[in-house]
């Protein structure tokens, strides 16, 4: 099996079993998994968040998944104990298809760490 046929057969696991517990039904998009990651690198549990933060939830994900990759480096913790990360290396251009992969690919690399 090649590694790109792994990585597609391990987010399909991933993505069932998290729209399984999280779902309600309904198969979680790679958005509601980026939001699922965010709000456990975050660790506030069951809250309700504004839209902004909603939205520096998905970053937080998208900065922790990149990080192995050279892209991020977690930088510190600010008073409220919400992560920030710094940029190390620009994102390339990447077209949506490759965006997705991408993405992903550092997803299951999550999974498999954690």
């Amino acid at each position: 099996m090649s590694r790109d046929e792994k990585t597609k057969q391990n987010w399909e696991e991933i993505q069932t079993n998290l729209s399984k517990k999280f779902g309600g039904g309904e198969k979680l998009d790679i958005d509601a998994i980026l939001f699922l990651i965010g709000i456990q690198e975050l660790g506030k549990g069951n809250k309700t968040f504004s839209k902004d933060e909603k939205m520096d939830i998905m970053h937080i994900a998208i900065c922790r998944l990149l990080e192995p990759f050279g892209y991020y480096e977690f930088d510190y913790f600010d008073e409220d104990k919400w992560p920030h990360y710094k940029v190390i290396t620009e994102l390339p251009n990447l077209k949506a298809g490759e965006q997705s992969v991408l993405m992903k690919e550092a997803i299951v690399m999550y999974f498999n760490e954690n």
